[in-house]
């Protein structure tokens, strides 16, 4: 007879090696969809759109419908000082910040602008669309002065949660704002993509959310849950997450995607954005925003953008290439007023700063090169430290890639905004970046599914060029 002690044994082992494995495939699966995401959001990007816009340009005001949530928003110290400023009839200026989502025209930017100025039309009101797709609260943290504050917004929506949610780079954003200023009120808008309505549908947010929503509760800043109500219409069969116009047959389409808002689901994101709006502009009591303790002592209110030639010395090879004057570069004038162009295997340029991490902000396109890097008079290697929503590299001596390369499958026939942080020592520290000679592996890069321009134009990838558009900090420039 069978030992049946043996037998539950052999049985419970077989039930843990079954769970270890539908763990390890679930989490590979999750991973593969992250990655697919990841590249919907990248290949979303491309050039920059104009820094200013027109909140009453947009035609049609939005209906903000019947749908009623306590969880759709949170009041906490609401946006006193911009209603009082607006209801007094006084020009503002609301500044938006996020990835595509926001840098998009009807994913619920202009909506929403075009709501707030519909609440009070005696206020003029002008909009900043710092929306940088493909992009995060690093990205985000380091441009916030360079394409938000130093335009003195008086309300600052934050949209980042589709790319990564970093907290440490939203705690900085937070920070630099208030430190700037403290009168100018924030409020936290969070997207969601495929897949995330299911967290709401079960009365639940996004892990990625959550991250977020302590920060905001931290600050008292407003938040916006604005895919709660598609979410509840999905469940109610009511709506199309993701499909086309054949899909949907009768039912809202939200998005092509998965992630980006055709403008049908841009409504309802903005409408979120409305209803809130109305819920929090009770409070009009002037105040002035103050800075408790930092939740992480790593954020990146640090972090900052520099025009290239303003702290760094380039050797004879650059051009200063104004990017109005370019066909191919003119788009992203909004961003780089110049870029620093090099084309010649050798050319540098060198800048010194005390803190701990530098980067750039480049342009990416077939005959873009690879780049070598020199800290403190030594090269040093690179490697990807696969932290979720920033793109973040770590200098060493010893391990990782000699070279980073400016090229990838997003860089086939056309142009893109991308950018690289690596991660030093805290310090004062010399970085020279060079453009190397070796030319990275663009048909390996490029895939079977993109050969035919490369086979077709081979003299427009076989070139190796930079565009360096702003160089990034975290820290402070030493001259």
């Amino acid at each position: 007879m069978r030992n049946p002690v043996l037998k539950n044994s052999r049985i419970a082992i077989w039930a843990a090696v079954c769970l270890l494995c539908a763990c390890k495939t679930n989490a590979q699966q999750k991973n593969r969809e992250d990655a697919e995401r990841e590249k919907l959001i990248a290949a979303s990007q491309a050039g920059a759109s104009p820094l200013f816009f027109d909140p009453a340009a947009y035609n049609n005001i939005i209906d903000t419908g019947t749908f009623k949530s306590t969880k759709e928003y949170n009041v906490r110290n609401g946006l006193p000082n911009f209603f009082q400023k607006a209801q007094t009839g006084k020009p503002v200026t609301i500044g938006y910040i996020g990835g595509s989502i926001t840098q998009a025209v009807y994913c619920y930017r202009a909506q929403s602008a075009r709501y707030i100025q519909s609440m009070f039309p005696a206020s003029s009101m002008k909009g900043i669309n710092a929306g940088v797709s493909g992009t995060g609260t690093d990205l985000g943290a380091c441009r916030l002065y360079d394409q938000l504050l130093q335009y003195n917004p008086d309300v600052v929506f934050v949209e980042f949660a589709v790319n990564g949610a970093f907290p440490d780079g939203m705690e900085g954003i937070i920070r630099q704002i208030w430190k700037y200023n403290p009168a100018i009120d924030i409020c936290l808008v969070y997207t969601i993509y495929n897949g995330q309505t299911k967290a709401y549908a079960a009365g639940d947010i996004p892990d990625n959310i959550k991250g977020l929503e302590k920060l905001a509760e931290y600050y008292k800043i407003p938040s916006v849950h604005m895919g709660l109500e598609a979410s509840l219409l999905e469940q109610d069969g009511k709506l199309i997450w993701k499909g086309d116009a054949a899909a949907a047959q009768g039912k809202i389409l939200f998005s092509n995607d998965g992630t980006h808002p055709v403008e049908a689901g841009g409504n309802l994101y903005a409408a979120a954005i409305a209803r809130a709006m109305n819920a929090l502009k009770t409070n009009v009591s002037v105040v002035k925003h103050t800075l408790p303790a930092p939740v992480i002592g790593g954020n990146w209110e640090d972090a900052g953008m520099y025009a290239p030639a303003a702290i760094a010395s380039f050797t004879g090879g650059w051009k200063n290439i104004d990017t109005r004057d370019v066909p191919y570069l003119k788009q992203f004038a909004g961003w780089f007023p110049y870029v620093m162009k090099a084309e010649t295997p050798g050319e540098s340029f060198t800048f010194r700063f005390r803190g701990s991490m530098f980067g750039f902000f480049d342009i990416g396109g077939p005959e873009a090169g690879q780049l070598s890097v020199e800290v403190d008079g030594k090269p040093v290697k690179v490697t990807d430290r696969q932290v979720r929503g920033s793109r973040l590299l770590v200098a060493d001596a010893v391990k990782g890639s000699d070279l980073i390369n400016r090229f990838n499958n997003f860089c086939n026939n056309r142009y893109r905004g991308q950018y690289e942080f690596i991660e030093v020592p805290q310090g004062e520290h010399s970085v020279t970046i060079k453009l190397s000679d070796k030319k990275a592996d663009k048909i390996a890069i490029l895939g079977e599914k993109q050969l035919a321009d490369i086979t077709a134009n081979p003299a427009k990838y076989d070139r190796t060029v930079v565009y360096i558009g702003k160089i990034l900090l975290r820290g402070e420039v030493l001259k």
